[in-house]
């Protein structure tokens, strides 16, 4: 059906009447739903599952976090999320997320929640005890010498080494340069030869 710009302004005038006359037209009005962000604070961070490095916007209120979305801006993702990424709203918003740590000693079948700083003294304490029960500092390995006449022989030297070979360190993505260039100086200087990062894996 052509509506004509004169029979418009006449509907529209008829509707605005039967308003004001007192007739309910709230079943025909239709409202744009005011969106949950209107007045969250928009913060934008990285993505730390991965390696890829996706740019995301969280949007936040009195603290809490009430929606997160790919950030268009982002150089890398220009806004998509893999699944991952997009689920990242139900990794701070879960109530079954664990926020202490959980122990299960050795031949126990139960786990028991304990303290952090309880945690972080015994990891401590673990990887100074296995540092320190498989530190080397030589290691014995078989060079070619070169004799008198001109002839190689085959001798086995002591090298200094100053290792552990019984702790690995795997790294994060989520990391940045900054982070990962410490985390570097800091197991190289516990003597870790074994050191891997998750974006290669």
């Amino acid at each position: 059906m052509a509506v004509s710009r004169r029979d418009f302004l006449k509907i529209s005038g008829g509707t605005l009447v039967l308003g004001s006359l007192g007739v309910n037209l709230d079943p025909v009005r239709t409202y744009a739903q005011e969106l949950r962000i209107k007045n969250a604070k928009e913060t934008t961070t990285v993505c730390p599952y991965c390696s890829v490095g996706c740019s995301i916007i969280v949007h936040t209120k009195d603290g809490k976090i009430i929606n997160v979305e790919g950030d268009p801006d982002g150089p890398i993702n220009e806004g998509a999320l893999c699944p991952k990424g997009a689920s990242l709203y139900q990794m701070a918003n879960n109530p079954l997320r664990l926020t202490k740590p959980r122990y299960r000693a050795a031949g126990a079948t139960e786990w028991k929640e304990v303290e952090w700083e309880w945690a972080l003294d015994q990891i401590a304490r673990k990887v100074k005890d296995s540092r320190d029960r498989t530190f080397k500092t030589t290691s014995k390995s078989k060079v070619k010498e070169k004799k008198p006449d001109g002839s190689e022989v085959e001798v086995e030297k002591d090298f200094i080494v100053n290792r552990t070979d019984g702790i690995a360190h795997v790294g994060s993505a989520a990391m940045d340069n900054e982070e990962c260039y410490l985390m570097q100086k800091l197991v190289r200087s516990w003597g870790l030869v074994y050191i891997e990062h998750q974006a290669r894996i």
